[in-house]
């Protein structure tokens, strides 16, 4: 039963993202446009409905498979292949993404639900052609998920005669929660980069390539990349708890799927202001978007496809050759209508001054597009030779530490000076002005680590742009603030909160930036300043490591359910003092061969002891353990959450004021000018009304000193 309802709720799926896609595209090319009573108004309609029913239609499959794992029925196909009785429930549930075609289904769900959500909010512009556009583009991407879904990668198969038990999910993915937080993060992330690239396609087929449709998918980049960034984070944090390794990132092939639509996302939310403000780089961003869902694509072909265990895998099943061919088609059509579109996107703007805001977003994104495709050279590179040579070599850590450390050092830079250099050109004076500071705490960090005795290089360099970066981001909160306070004339509080509540794009984007180099500071001082060892310890015995000792004082065993727990019982002391007692552990499951180690991480704000048991002996009643201690990595967390606050503020929405409205009268007053409006669009290039307020308070927080 449970089986006919979800592959039914799958077949509705299809249907309905077949009918978005053309009610979507009849409504985008009708002939009697899009006015009430018009048979174009009525396709659109008929468009945002059918993505309503598609949303629902997938969270009955989703629902009716998260029923069958639950209820354990070993019928359905999916349910027989990662399910068993003695999983707990919470593992159960989340073993929905725990294999190839429940992440699928998870996918499809997700995609319909974006689709839902962006026709809901945009159901007020049915006279707008571009957003029934955008509806057939997403359903034209369901189309392919959902087909999936009933074909090569169908979770509701059904079993006759059916099992009495099933094998449970891979061991990893049941060995810590974090893994009912990581990868639903991702699939959003990954996921919601699609609703950009739709917004991109309906504009390329619209003709309407004006800065409506930037607005639009900047909004929702940075909505998709705050979850993306979240996945990575929780990534790293899940394998720095799990793996056992005293590690958080390896460059591993999965590891970069994800980081590499990451990098391409990161460069179009900067080029966008550029083209917002500016009105350059129209199809340069266009190009990005574009880019961004196609490594997403990418990044599930190489993680879903088989490939990374063997190219011979590869040809094994229809998923990969169907992810292969779907990537081929995307990148054809979205070039051929770049092609079609380029007499529209000549750029009015251009480039005034080299040292410009747009000059440093303009570096920066050549640097972002240099760091994403070394690190997809790295990627592919081994799964191309053995295509052509039938070997199997590996690309490591050295080769992506030695390609991305120099170019994240020069973004670290750039982050700093973009947000202070001005648009158009920046003048000797107001250079002086803004990098007095930046520069004098950019040296003086440096020196103070120094004489402290740090003599190696990468660390030092890495505080030294932090320290300029910090100082940049709290000199703009210095001067918004005083703009501010000057403006409507409250405290220093209210003026600090209006900051967010008034320019939260702008500002947000500071606080992002602040656990951006947080991360920096966190990933140099781990990496340079890990200490490691590892003994072989009988009962009563220590290790000593930096300030720490570690004492072993005796073996346990445990039948659980769904495995065995070995473990031992370590008491960690600190200058001499008892902190703790710890106790990791290896797992043995019935469905892997190598046991999975549980560490222990006594985290704090300096350093982690991190713990993990690698072997045992009963019989001669001792224990090899592995000990590090891991320096600043807390701080890799805390810049994540960071992070994700600073998106949470940039895309909150927000609305014209009476503050605003004053800013533009204190602009006009500055500037000696009768229209504090126009002098923004000026000096600002914007010409959209929306930013043109915007425009006035960041122009009045610049003028605020004199």
């Amino acid at each position: 039963m449970l089986s006919t309802i979800g592959y039914a709720s799958i077949i509705a799926s299809l249907l309905g993202a077949l009918i978005m896609a053309v009610a979507g595209y009849r409504a985008g090319f009708a002939g009697d446009g899009l006015a009430p009573g018009t048979s174009g108004r009525t396709a659109a309609n008929i468009a945002r409905r059918a993505a309503y029913f598609c949303f629902a239609a997938m969270t009955v499959a989703i629902g009716t498979m998260e029923l069958a794992l639950l209820t354990h029925d070993f019928s359905v196909d999916y349910v027989a292949r990662v399910g068993s009785r003695e999983t707990p429930t919470y593992y159960t549930a989340i073993s929905l993404w725990s294999s190839l075609d429940g992440s699928i289904l998870f996918w499809g769900w997700i995609l319909a639900g974006y689709g839902a959500l962006v026709a809901y909010v945009r159901r007020g512009t049915a006279g707008d052609r571009q957003t029934p556009l955008f509806t057939a583009v997403f359903g034209t991407v369901g189309l392919f998920f959902f087909g999936l879904l009933m074909g090569p990668a169908n979770p509701f198969g059904l079993v006759d005669p059916a099992p009495l038990n099933g094998p449970g999910p891979n061991p990893l993915l049941q060995n810590h929660p974090l893994m009912g937080i990581h990868p639903p993060m991702l699939y959003l992330g990954f996921v919601g980069l699609t609703v950009p690239f739709a917004f991109a396609v309906a504009a390329l087929l619209s003709g309407n390539l004006e800065s409506k449709w930037l607005r639009d998918a900047r909004r929702w980049t940075i909505a998709g990349w705050a979850f993306l960034t979240m996945g990575i984070i929780g990534g790293g944090w899940w394998s720095y708890e799990v793996l056992g390794w005293g590690g958080y990132w390896a460059w591993d092939p999965v590891e970069n799927a994800s980081f590499l639509p990451w990098l391409t996302a990161t460069a179009f939310l900067h080029s966008a202001m550029v083209q917002e403000r500016r009105g350059m780089l129209k199809t340069w961003n266009l190009t990005l978007i574009i880019a961004t869902f196609l490594l997403t694509l990418l990044g599930t072909f190489l993680t879903r496809s088989g490939i990374l265990e063997s190219v011979h895998a590869f040809t094994e099943g229809l998923i990969g050759p169907l992810f292969l061919g779907f990537i081929a088609l995307v990148a054809l059509v979205s070039l051929g209508l770049i092609a079609w579109r380029s007499d529209r996107l000549h750029a009015p703007g251009r480039l005034e001054g080299i040292v410009s805001r747009e000059s440093a977003f303009i570096l920066n994104n050549l640097l972002f597009v240099a760091l994403t495709f070394t690190v997809l050279l790295g990627t592919m590179f081994p799964l191309i030779i053995e295509a052509l040579r039938d070997e199997r070599i590996s690309v490591g850590p050295p080769y992506f530490d030695m390609v991305a450390s120099p170019i994240g050092l020069a973004l670290l830079f750039l982050m700093g000076a973009g947000a202070v250099l001005s648009w158009r050109r920046t003048t000797g004076e107001r250079l002086r002005r803004v990098f007095r500071w930046p520069i004098a705490l950019g040296i003086v960090a440096p020196l103070v680590a120094l004489a402290l005795g740090v003599r190696k290089p990468y660390p030092l360099i890495t505080l030294a742009l932090a320290g300029f970066v910090a100082t940049t981001i709290v000199e703009e909160f210095r001067r918004g603030l005083v703009a501010r306070r000057r403006i409507s004339g409250r405290s220093h509080l209210g003026a600090f909160l209006d900051l967010f509540v008034r320019n939260g794009r702008r500002y947000g984007g500071y606080v992002v930036h602040t656990g951006v180099v947080l991360i920096a500071l966190a990933l140099s001082i781990s990496g340079t300043w890990k200490t490691e060892r590892e003994a072989t310890l009988r009962p009563g015995e220590r290790l000593q490591i930096e300030e720490y000792e570690i004492e072993f004082r005796e073996l346990f065993g445990r039948e659980e359910p769904q495995r065995f727990v070995a473990g031992g019982t370590f008491i960690t002391y600190r200058n001499g003092r008892e902190m703790s007692e710890e106790q990791p552990r290896l797992n043995f499951y019935t469905n892997s061969q190598q046991p999975i180690a549980t560490p222990v991480v006594v985290s704090s704000l300096t350093k982690d002891l991190y713990l993990t048991l690698m072997a045992f002996d009963s019989a001669e009643n001792h224990a090899t353990v592995r000990v590090i201690v891991n320096p600043a990595v807390a701080w890799l967390w805390i810049g994540g959450a960071i992070i994700g606050l600073g998106a949470v503020i940039a895309v909150w929405p927000r609305r014209r004021t009476a503050v605003q409205t004053s800013g533009e009268t204190l602009l006009a007053t500055a500037l000696g000018s009768g229209d504090g409006a126009a002098a923004a669009t000026a000096l600002h290039g914007s010409v959209e009304a929306a930013d043109v307020a915007t425009a006035a308070v960041e122009v009045a927080a610049e003028v605020g000193e004199s």
